[in-house]
């Protein structure tokens, strides 16, 4: 066996070049117009050139982005919730002829793609932000990123030369190839993926173990590309993860990896896309909780879990779970949910974001029954540190 499920599409891309055809666009690059990306674009860009976005080629054209934005489907009708795209300035794109090659590089210039620019065209900000985030508000985290962006879209297939470089968790960058042989490695026929992007607590382990018990293995995927400046930082997430997979986890049923892929805070829309990718990465399942990728007041609770229906059954080739919200009881004396659980709100243990903060700054451990110890005291830790006193839980 060497996959679990086909790639999204039925191919798993790798645009990656090597040998003469690299040494070729290396040689190249420098006398190409370059274009310098931010880290929203390098992590589109990584997840392009690994495949985690199959079946796209490169960003979006005209085509694609209009029925992408209209209708959550790319212009060949294959579900896709989420414009990935280029954009720069007026005065960039005034620098650029369609049929040309363009350098994609990283903030410090060095040339990581190479793009047949294959259209150039304008864009409504307006009504992206309000069929894909619901809302045209810039205070939303997702709508701001998008106004911040330039004014022209580039599309066009791309060439990677390398994936953007990174210093930080490297034994947890896998691809999705690398994904996919390490479950086939282990047997697994049926893998179940998680989607985080905070420490997770009490509540995502209980529903992380139940969908375990009806699959053969867990992807534990934290999105580590760029979040909200108040969000706890990736590099104390990943030690929460670590210690919690060491002490409470099965070794052999749990894979850690990386997403490298930026927040987009759209809700519902996201988690149509972030089940896609984990398709992409080797996952025949997904679970989706309470306001999944959701910020603010934006989305209902379980809106995210309804967009599926908007799907014929079977059409994104990955099966997602639904869990409701889960919390301590300490009349059940164990974790529930409403769906199981008949006591009332005072008997359920559950803290806002502020309270755990707040807790976590006077030095003061969260209860056991919202998030084990161990993972508290590394919260702590970091919370007392005056460089990430700053960050949100």
């Amino acid at each position: 066996m060497s996959e679990t499920i086909p790639a999204h599409g039925g191919e798993l891309l790798d645009l990656t070049v090597g040998g003469d055809e690299r040494e070729a666009l290396l040689e190249r690059a420098p006398s190409l117009p370059t274009l310098r990306l931010n880290a929203r674009s390098l992590s589109d860009l990584e997840l392009l050139g690994n495949g985690g976005f199959s079946p796209l080629r490169g960003f979006m054209g005209r085509a694609d982005y209009g029925s992408v934005v209209e209708s959550m489907r790319l212009a060949s009708g294959l579900p896709w919730s989420i414009p990935v795209t280029l954009a720069v300035s007026r005065e960039e794109s005034r620098e650029l002829r369609e049929g040309d090659e363009v350098a994609l590089a990283d903030e410090d210039g060095r040339a990581l793609a190479v793009m047949e620019l294959a259209e150039k065209f304008g864009y409504d900000k307006a009504r992206e932000g309000r069929e894909v985030y619901r809302t045209e508000e810039e205070v939303h985290p997702g709508v701001a990123a998008l106004y911040r962006q330039g004014d022209v879209l580039l599309s066009g297939s791309l060439r990677l030369i390398d994936l953007p470089p990174h210093d930080d968790f490297p034994q947890y960058r896998l691809t999705p190839a690398q994904t996919r042989a390490l479950f086939a490695e282990r047997g697994w026929r049926t893998v179940v993926g998680f989607q985080t992007r905070n420490p997770v607590h009490r509540a995502h382990e209980y529903i992380q173990k139940c969908a375990l018990e009806t699959v053969d293995g867990l992807l534990l995927h934290p999105l580590v590309g760029e979040t909200k400046g108040d969000d706890i930082p990736a590099e104390v997430r990943m030690r929460c993860y670590e210690v919690l997979l060491e002490l409470y986890y099965p070794e052999e049923r749990v894979v850690l990896s990386v997403n490298p892929a930026a927040m987009r805070y759209a809700g519902p829309r996201e988690a149509i896309f972030h089940a896609v990718v984990r398709k992409n990465y080797g996952c025949t399942h997904f679970i989706v909780g309470r306001d999944h990728a959701g910020v603010g007041e934006y989305y209902g609770s379980y809106d995210a879990q309804h967009i599926f229906s908007e799907f014929a059954p079977g059409e994104l080739g990955i099966a997602p779970i639904f869990f409701d919200h889960t919390f301590f009881c300490k009349k059940c004396d164990e974790m529930a949910s409403a769906k199981t659980c008949p006591h009332q709100r005072e008997d359920r243990v559950i803290l806002s974001g502020t309270q755990v903060r707040e807790m976590l700054k006077g030095g003061l451990a969260p209860p056991p029954e919202f998030t084990r110890p161990e993972v508290a005291q590394v919260l702590m830790e970091a919370m007392q540190d005056r460089t990430t006193s700053k960050y949100a839980v």
